[in-house]
């Protein structure tokens, strides 16, 4: 990289990251630990940057001026909420398969700079032992999101980062001959480089209010024609039968349908029925797949399936011949005590009113459209869904800034030099489990290092 011509002394800093989220906290860790890195090393322009990996414990005065800048009232919000508080910091097996947003190629080359296995072992040496549940989920030993956040900042003091807040950024302004100014209500700073961890749109209490993805537009970036909430409950027709089974949790296949009937998407997981509609992990999953789709094709819907033992394999799914089948097979039993088999009785009591079939009848005892009212209810219950709840309960954002438009061995801007970005101000989100996580940890370790390199070299 040439040599900058403006003056060291003219910059406050010369790392500002702009977010002290996972993303934000990630990257200016490994900013500063990197330039303490290369600055012992040696001047070799092509030092392994990999080493800062596991670099703990740096007290000294630190090489490189690394400020990160909040905007929210508490720093960590989203850290704090996650996984019911626990903090589910990452998944077994993480693979570009579990993103959506842009391509699983271009995703992929930023996951596999830092791994799961480099993140145990970035946590373990942060004094955080981590566990694995049986859904694959890695958790803090201590149940305590707390544990989590606590070691992060503890590691950002250690390495020298200076931690503002709250102070927001409302503009960023590149200079003349290079280098930025970053300005809010509290004044401004002049910085080298920035690196944008502002989150998305999700969770707007903890600071990300879509402001970030505005300031990414203002730095010459575009961002997806639809940013939309993700990972968020669905919320059903008022009269539809679901509103009324709330609190109700069982195993299903709930899956995404074209307007032409065709199957685009679906996951199998545990569900809630609630007071206002869906929710649970299936649903979450699914949620941003509808909407999206729905953004292309209006007449989209939504299908449970609650017989989904019954697929013959796992590509397909189970199919209207299939349930009939299965509540033939009953012979004498009643209805009612074959679906019980399957589902608890709230919901196998329901469905039967829904087919406007008696409890007491058996399979054979029902006339055929009857029955198979009861099967597609079974394999494939439509409902009706209006909307989502929105941001405010999203736990992530779908859409941002595409990564086609990041340099994704620095995560550098290709639109704006000197700017970096990391987090879910790009157009990457997960499924649930701890992916989004590691998608934070991932680019912020890759824009942190990618900084402090050239910075230094």
């Amino acid at each position: 990289m040439s040599e900058n011509p403006r003056n060291l002394h003219d910059f406050d800093v010369d790392v500002a990251v702009i977010g002290a989220g996972a993303a934000g906290l990630m990257t200016a860790i490994h900013a500063a630990r990197a330039g303490h890195a290369s600055a012992t090393i040696q001047s070799s322009v092509h030092a392994d940057t990999d080493s800062a990996r596991t670099n703990t414990g740096f007290n000294q005065a630190p090489a490189l001026r690394v400020v990160a800048l909040d905007g929210a009232p508490r720093i960590g919000i989203k850290i704090l909420v996650a996984g019911g508080g626990r903090c589910n910091v990452t998944h077994h097996a993480v693979r570009e398969q579990d993103y959506a947003g842009s391509t699983p190629a271009a995703i992929r080359r930023v996951l596999t700079r830092f791994t799961v296995a480099d993140c145990i072992s970035f946590f373990k040496d942060l004094g955080v032992e981590l566990k694995q549940e049986d859904t694959g989920k890695l958790f803090p030993t201590t149940d305590d999101a707390h544990t989590v956040l606590n070691a992060l900042l503890q590691a950002a003091r250690d390495s020298g980062v200076d931690i503002r807040w709250p102070m927001r950024v409302q503009t960023i302004t590149p200079l003349p001959n290079g280098g930025f100014e970053v300005a809010g209500a509290w004044g401004q700073l002049r910085a080298r480089t920035v690196a944008l961890c502002s989150g998305g749109k999700s969770l707007p209490k903890s600071g990300s209010d879509g402001l970030g993805l505005e300031l990414a537009r203002s730095l010459g970036h575009t961002v997806t024609q639809h940013v939309i909430p993700s990972l968020v409950p669905l919320v059903a027709d008022a009269h539809h039968w679901v509103r009324t089974l709330s609190g109700l949790t069982l195993e299903a296949e709930v899956r995404v349908v074209s307007g032409t009937g065709k199957h685009i998407t679906s996951f199998t997981n545990s569900m809630l029925f609630t007071h206002f509609g869906l929710s649970g992990p299936a649903v979450l999953d699914i949620s941003r797949h509808l909407m999206m789709e729905r953004t292309r094709d209006p007449d989209a819907s939504l299908q449970l399936c609650f017989l989904f033992h019954l697929k013959q394999n796992a590509k397909s799914s189970c199919s209207l011949d299939d349930a009939d089948a299965w509540l033939l097979e009953a012979k004498a039993q009643t209805v009612l005590s074959r679906l019980r088999e399957k589902l608890p009785e709230r919901l196998a009591k329901t469905l039967l009113e829904s087919a406007g079939i008696a409890s007491d009848r058996t399979a054979k005892q029902i006339d055929r459209d009857r029955r198979r009212s009861l099967a597609q209810l079974l394999c494939g219950a439509p409902v009706e869904i209006v909307g989502d709840r929105g941001f405010t309960h999203a736990e992530v954002t779908a859409g941002g800034v595409p990564l086609v438009e990041l340099n994704l061995s620095t995560m550098e801007s290709r639109k704006c030099p000197g700017l970096f970005l990391a987090g879910e101000v790009l157009d990457v989100d997960g499924r649930i489990g701890g992916f989004n996580f590691q998608w934070a940890w991932a680019s912020g370790f890759v824009a942190g290092v990618s900084m402090a390199t050239s910075l230094i070299s």
